[in-house]
């Protein structure tokens, strides 16, 4: 046995010790994969749990892992224990953020640059993390050049939540096209979404959240190999069913994650409130 197959028997064994007195409901909805946890901190710490594992197996095939990290709310308890686990191969990770609001600073309290900062990058010895420059004059010049560094990393696997108007990313109803040429854009956000900004407190009123903001698209997340979304909390409960029993639309953005190859949510029971009684055959 290598020493990378050890750690992750070890590590596995780790984990399940810690999980197993929780009840845990596993199911599958077209070939997304679902897991209910009791509670916010238990499908965070199960969703870190699942990173780690796969960057483990990852750190011996090769040399720079490309990664794709989310932020909000949903992300807090993730990080939180994805960044206390020992022995993660962090030097060998090429680090991207999935979007910035355009026209506030780096240091504002709701930027994502400086909430990746506090959370990932200044907690663990990163390898690389390449920030979105919501500040700079030309948006449209970061696009193109964002999309051309993402691209190259080849990421291996992104972290995501889903919003409360059932965006990904900063793909809102009215912004995503799940068939998408850019890689990175420029959207404006609805009206939903601001409030969801607004109402986590990330801002003190609804007008102070940015209208426009710079997003990794939906084709561009799908060509990542492994998605891991949490999705935690009341507020969630509603567009969780949403996500899990509308057709696949646009109108719900997040509703295409059911046609990704391998991709699984982490749920609390908060948020899963509402799928008691429906039939996912």
């Amino acid at each position: 046995m290598d020493a990378t197959a050890a750690a992750i028997g070890e590590y596995r064994e780790d984990a399940s010790m810690e999980l197993k007195s929780a009840e845990v409901q596993k199911f599958q909805v077209g070939t997304l994969k679902l897991e209910i946890h009791p509670d916010a901190p238990a499908a965070g710490a199960a969703a870190a749990n699942a990173i780690a594992e796969l960057m483990l197996h990852l750190k011996g095939k090769l040399k720079n892992i490309g990664a794709i990290f989310a932020t909000g709310a949903s992300q807090l308890q993730l990080l939180s224990t994805l960044t206390t686990i020992s022995n993660l191969p962090w030097d060998q990770i090429n680090g991207f953020h999935l979007d910035e609001y355009i026209g506030i600073d780096e240091n504002h309290p709701a930027s994502f640059r400086r909430y990746l900062r506090e959370n990932l990058t200044q907690r663990v010895p990163i390898g690389k993390f390449h920030e979105i420059n919501g500040s700079a004059a030309d948006p449209e010049l970061v696009c193109r050049e964002y999309a051309r560094k993402l691209k190259a990393a080849d990421p291996q696997f992104c972290l995501l939540g889903f919003g409360e108007n059932g965006h990904l990313a900063f793909n809102d109803p009215g912004e995503a096209d799940f068939h998408d040429p850019e890689d990175v854009k420029v959207v404006h956000l609805d009206a939903v979404c601001r409030q969801q900004q607004a109402s986590e407190g990330w801002f003190h009123t609804l007008q102070d959240v940015p209208e426009r903001a710079i997003t990794v698209t939906i084709p561009a997340i799908f060509r990542v190999p492994k998605l891991i979304l949490t999705v935690p909390g009341k507020r969630k409960t509603e567009i969780t069913r949403r996500v899990l029993t509308e057709p696949i639309s646009e109108e719900c953005p997040a509703t295409i994650i059911r046609t990704h190859p391998d991709a699984t949510v982490f749920l609390d029971r908060e948020a899963a409130a509402k799928l008691d009684g429906i039939n996912f055959d």
